[in-house]
């Protein structure tokens, strides 16, 4: 299946020369592959229980996300911004495993 939508990248970015603010996320739009699918409930003390994807994408990487490999944060699929939990550099690609939802 493919898929198109936007990464997050937790920035510092600076505000002036050696003054830095707090971090900002960055998105950038990619393409790429959905390699696997799966979700499961995982059991909490909240009323409802959280849902977990394991899902894996599969990008084209770019210098930017080489460079930025470890601010990755969420990814948007299907409609709602996922946990980043693991990149698998195989390059030119990236496989990037979704957790659970990102709450910023």
């Amino acid at each position: 299946m493919k898929w198109c939508g936007k990464i997050g990248f937790r920035e510092t970015l600076e505000i002036e020369p050696g003054i830095w603010g707090d971090d900002e996320i960055v998105e950038k739009t990619y393409y790429g592959d959905v390699m696997q699918v799966s979700r499961r409930n995982q059991m909490t003390d909240n009323v409802n229980d959280d849902i977990v994807i394991s899902n894996q994408i599969s990008i084209i990487s770019d210098p930017y996300a080489n460079n930025n490999l470890t601010s990755m944060a969420y990814v948007e699929f299907m409609g709602t911004k996922w946990k980043i939990t693991n990149i698998a550099v195989q390059m030119p690609r990236l496989v990037i495993t979704l957790g659970g939802k990102y709450n910023g």
